[in-house]
C-alpha cells in the first residue's frame, strides 16, 4: 500500500459528493422538523412518531448496503459507481418528501410516512459508498484529513443554501402558498444534488485495492465487536448526533418565536450556524497541523457544552444581537471536531485490520451510518415529544412555558450531548504516530499482538 497524493480537482470532486449528501442531510437536522409541524400541517407528537420510526428503519438499512459494497465491485470501483445510478433517484426524492398534497390529515400522515422513508433508504444507497470513498481514494493520512476538510466545508455549503435560500425561496416561489414554494425550493436543491453526485463520479478515482474476504456475518460482526476504538466512535457518533440534530432542529424555531423573527431573520439565523461551521472546517484544518487533532476534538467539545450553559443564562427573548453571536460562536465551536472524527472513522476500521489481519470495512461504514442515524431518530424523536410537553402551538404566539423549551432545546439539552461526546473521547487512543504503526502491520499484514 503507498501513500497517494489528491490533486485540488479530485478533492473538491469528492467535497461535491458532500455537498449532494447534505442537501438532505441539512434539511433533516434543520429545517424537517419546521417543515412538518409548520408548513405540512403535522401535530408535534405525530412527527416524533414519523422521524424516530423511519429512522430507525432506515438506519437498520445501512449495515445492509455495507456488506452489499462489500461484495460487488466494477470496474469503475467498489463506491463511485452508486454515485452514478442513485444521483437523479436521489434528487426526484428530495422533491416528493418537500411536496404537500391536499389531502385529509391521515392520508397526508400516510404520504409523510411513504416520501420520507423513501428518501431516506434512497439516501442510504448513496451515502453509504460515499462515505466510505475516502478509504480507497488514497492511503495518506494528511490526504484523507485534508480531503475531509475539502468535504465538510462543501457540506456545510449545501447547509449554507438550504438555510439562507430554501425558506427566502419559499416565501418568495410560494406566492401565498408556502407549501408550494417550499416543494419549488426543495426540487431546485434536489436538482443540485443530482448534479453534485454526477460531478463526484466524473472526478474521483479509487486507487486503493482492500482486499475484502468474504466473511460470514455473524464473523464481521464478532470482529467489529473486538475493535474497541471502533466502538467508542459509534458512542461519539450517537451522542454528538443527538446534541447536534436538536439544536439544528429546534433554530427555526427559536429564531421564528423566541427572538420573534420573520421568515428572513430566521434564514438569517440558520445561516449563522452554517457560516460558523464553514469557517470551523478551515480552522479544523490549520488547527490540526500544529496541535493534536483528538486533543482538539476533545476540548472544543467540552467548550460547547460550557457555552451553552452561558446562552441559556445570558440570552432572553427578544435578545437578538446576543443570540446570533452565542449561536456562531457555538456552532463554530462545534465542527472543529467534524474533519477528525470522519478521519477517525478509516482510521479504526485500519486499527481493527492490523489487530485481526482480517478488514471489515463496509459493515464498519454502515455501522457507523446505522448509529448516526439512530441519532437522529432520537433527537427528532426528543424535539417533537418536547414541543408537545412544552405546548408548542404551530404559526401562533408561544406562552412562557413552550418559550422556556424552545430555549432549553437550543442550549442546555444539546450542550450536554457535546459535553458527553468530548469527555467520551479521552479514551479513543489512535494517534497519529500510533496510525503510522497500524500502516505498517497492514502492509505486511502482519496482526498485531
Amino acid at each position: 500500500m503507498q501513500d497517494q497524493k489528491l490533486g485540488l480537482i479530485e478533492k473538491i470532486g469528492f467535497g461535491a459528493g458532500d455537498m449532494a449528501v447534505n442537501v438532505v442531510m441539512s434539511s433533516m437536522m434543520l429545517i424537517i422538523t419546521f417543515f412538518y409541524t409548520d408548513v405540512f400541517g403535522l401535530r408535534p407528537a405525530d412527527v416524533a412518531l414519523l422521524l424516530i420510526s423511519v429512522r430507525m428503519l432506515d438506519a437498520v438499512a445501512d449495515p445492509v448496503m455495507g456488506l452489499v459494497t462489500d461484495r460487488i465491485e466494477t470496474r469503475w470501483g467498489r463506491y463511485r459507481p452508486y454515485l452514478l445510478v442513485m444521483a437523479v433517484p436521489f434528487g426526484v426524492s428530495v422533491f416528493l418528501t418537500f411536496t404537500t398534497p391536499d389531502l385529509d390529515y391521515n392520508l397526508k400522515l400516510a404520504w409523510a410516512y411513504a416520501t420520507y422513508t423513501l428518501v431516506m433508504l434512497v439516501f442510504t444507497a448513496v451515502t453509504i459508498p460515499y462515505i466510505s470513498l475516502i478509504g480507497v481514494l488514497t492511503s495518506d493520512p494528511k490526504e484523507r484529513l485534508s480531503a475531509n476538510g475539502y468535504r465538510l466545508f462543501f457540506a456545510k455549503v449545501a447547509a449554507f443554501l438550504v438555510t439562507i435560500a430554501v425558506p427566502v425561496l419559499a416565501e418568495a416561489w410560494g406566492g401565498g402558498h408556502l407549501a408550494r414554494g417550499y416543494q419549488l425550493a426543495m426540487g431546485l436543491m434536489g436538482l443540485l444534488a443530482t448534479l453534485m453526485f454526477l460531478f463526484c463520479f466524473f472526478t474521483t478515482t479509487e486507487r486503493v485495492r482492500h482486499h475484502v474476504d468474504r466473511k460470514p456475518l455473524k464473523e464481521q460482526f464478532g470482529l467489529l465487536l473486538r475493535n474497541d476504538q471502533w466502538l467508542l466512535l459509534c458512542a461519539v457518533c450517537v451522542i454528538g448526533t443527538v446534541g447536534y440534530v436538536v439544536r439544528g432542529s429546534v433554530a427555526a424555531y427559536y429564531a421564528k418565536y423566541y427572538l420573534g423573527g420573520d421568515a428572513r431573520m430566521l434564514s438569517a439565523f440558520l445561516a449563522t450556524g452554517v457560516v460558523a461551521a464553514i469557517l470551523a472546517m478551515v480552522a479544523s484544518t490549520w488547527i490540526t497541523k500544529r496541535y493534536c487533532k483528538i486533543a482538539l476534538f476533545r476540548w472544543s467539545q467540552l467548550a460547547v457544552g460550557v457555552l451553552s450553559l452561558a446562552m441559556y443564562f445570558l440570552v432572553g427573548p427578544g435578545d437578538v444581537a446576543a443570540a446570533f453571536i452565542f449561536y456562531f460562536l457555538i456552532c463554530f465551536i462545534v465542527d472543529l471536531h467534524a474533519p477528525v472524527f470522519w478521519s477517525a472513522i478509516v482510521e479504526a476500521v485500519d486499527y481493527g485490520h492490523a489487530r485481526s489481519g482480517k478488514r471489515v470495512a463496509g459493515l464498519s461504514m454502515g455501522g457507523i451510518s446505522f448509529f448516526q442515524k439512530a441519532g437522529m431518530g432520537i433527537a427528532g424523536a426528543i424535539v417533537g415529544w418536547l414541543l408537545a410537553w412544552f405546548q408548542y402551538v404551530p404559526d401562533q404566539p408561544q406562552s412562557a412555558h413552550a418559550l422556556h423549551g424552545i430555549a432549553l432545546m437550543l442550549t442546555i439539552i444539546p450542550g450536554v450531548f457535546h459535553a458527553l461526546m468530548g469527555a467520551v473521547m479521552f479514551w479513543y487512543r489512535i494517534t497519529d504516530g500510533y496510525y503510522q504503526q497500524i500502516k505498517q502491520q497492514i502492509i505486511h499484514e502482519v496482526p498485531a499482538a
